[in-house]
């Protein structure tokens, strides 16, 4: 519902560029990419981060940042999207261990984006419901339990508020560059 609404808000006040994307729920974690204009991806991030504000009884906790980029050619999905998926894979624990965080995000990503290749494209299907059907992706969560706890503890990636503090902070290049 937290979702939904944030979603609707976004759409009807904030529609510069259409909302798209794909949210996962899966066990205790809950995975979301956004593509849209900046300024909404700002908004949405400022939502979170309030949401952080609100302390252990938080809809979310850990939340982090792991990306966000600027003048994506194409977008991966059609439509902003949400489902429920079971357990995430397992994988030895000793092979995250292993990899740096700029490994795990790359990592994520292309998971991700394999997900992305399985939905249904714009015209493919005209069905409404299409987009929010389980069906339309797989059941179990790609991205190994190991790597997304990895990933909620890395300092490397930033909760909302600390992203919002660096975004928001004027860049002080040294003067001798």
């Amino acid at each position: 519902g937290y979702h939904r609404r944030l979603f609707e808000y976004v759409s009807k006040y904030h529609s510069r560029e259409q909302v798209s994307g794909l949210l996962l729920f899966c066990s205790s974690y809950v995975l979301h990419i956004v593509e849209s204009c900046s300024s909404t991806i700002h908004l949405i991030i400022r939502d979170l981060a309030s949401l952080q504000k609100q302390g252990p009884s938080a809809l979310l906790r850990e939340i982090k940042v792991l990306v966000v980029a600027h003048n994506i050619p194409t977008r991966l999905f059609p439509d902003w999207c949400a489902t429920v998926l079971t357990s995430p894979v397992t994988r030895p624990q000793d092979s995250t261990q292993s990899q740096s965080t700029e490994e795990m995000v790359a990592e994520c990503l292309t998971l991700l984006f394999g997900v992305a290749a399985c939905m249904p494209k714009a015209g493919e299907d005209d069905s409404e419901d299409a987009n929010d059907s389980p069906q339309a992706l797989a059941t179990e969560l790609p991205i190994p339990a190991e790597t997304i706890r990895c990933l909620c503890e890395a300092e490397e990636c930033a909760s909302p508020g600390d992203f919002l503090r660096m975004y928001l902070s004027p860049v002080q290049p040294a003067l001798d560059s």
